[in-house]
């Protein structure tokens, strides 16, 4: 990526060997340091992933001197092996988006999970989307003609930050950039097809979770995320 956002590869890793973040504020204000080229940028805003997404979302802001919201996510994860999504849903202008792994879906079908299994994750997750999205404040914006910049804690299969790229991309988002401390490399790949760039301060040879390349890596509560996004949409440090 360039500092003009020109047609420099999509996919920009800065690898630091045992890259490890205090927090995920820590994480947000190193994704900026490494953003420059957005500083002040006009129609661009930064949009964390719900939950964990937020607090990275608003150190980055802060630093890039940009307004900051939500874009509220669930994953859709296969039942036993919930850190593994077969797809994912988003909150869009007031519609649920869903997009599902289809080669995934039906290999998970053939070992003997069934079709209600994942009926059922996917009806609790929607309930719990629909939920947050009357409850969380900073998750409506104009996107038209602007450069969006999603950002997570990290990357494990590319699931829900898929389904955040298909959200803004649907409210008219001119520009897409994905923006993650860590990410595996099959997510950062296959984001790569969809996203105009994805940033990753670190893709590991081996990755196992996202909370692994954190020393502190707490569940965040509604209070947690409310609090933050109650000031969202505003310009400058917070």
């Amino acid at each position: 990526m360039d500092g003009r956002l020109g047609n420099a590869t999509n996919f920009v890793e800065v690898e630091q060997m045992g890259m490890r973040f205090k927090d995920r504020a820590e994480a947000g204000r190193r994704l900026a340091e490494g953003l420059p080229q957005l500083r002040e940028r006009p129609d661009t805003i930064v949009l964390g992933l719900a939950r964990g997404g937020i607090p990275v979302a608003a150190a980055a802001a802060s630093e890039l001197y940009l307004p900051f919201g939500a874009v509220l996510v669930r994953k859709l994860g296969i039942p036993g092996r919930d850190e593994t999504a077969f797809g994912a849903l988003a909150w869009s202008n007031g519609d649920v988006l869903r997009i599902v792994n289809k080669p995934l879906k039906e290999l998970i079908l053939s070992r003997g999970i069934s079709q209600s299994a994942l009926d059922a994750v996917e009806a609790h997750e929607r309930s719990e989307l629909l939920r947050r999205a009357r409850q969380y404040p900073g998750t409506s914006h104009d996107l038209r003609d602007k450069t969006v910049v999603l950002a997570d804690d990290g990357l494990a299969t590319g699931a829900t930050m898929r389904a955040a790229v298909e959200a803004v991309r649907a409210s008219g988002a001119s520009t897409v950039i994905a923006a993650v401390p860590v990410a595996s490399l099959e997510a950062s790949t296959s984001l790569g097809r969809v996203c105009d760039y994805v940033f990753a301060l670190h893709t590991p040879g081996k990755f196992h979770a996202v909370g692994a390349f954190y020393e502190r890596f707490e569940q965040l509560s509604d209070a947690d995320v409310v609090s933050q996004l109650e000031g969202a949409g505003s310009n400058g440090r917070r």
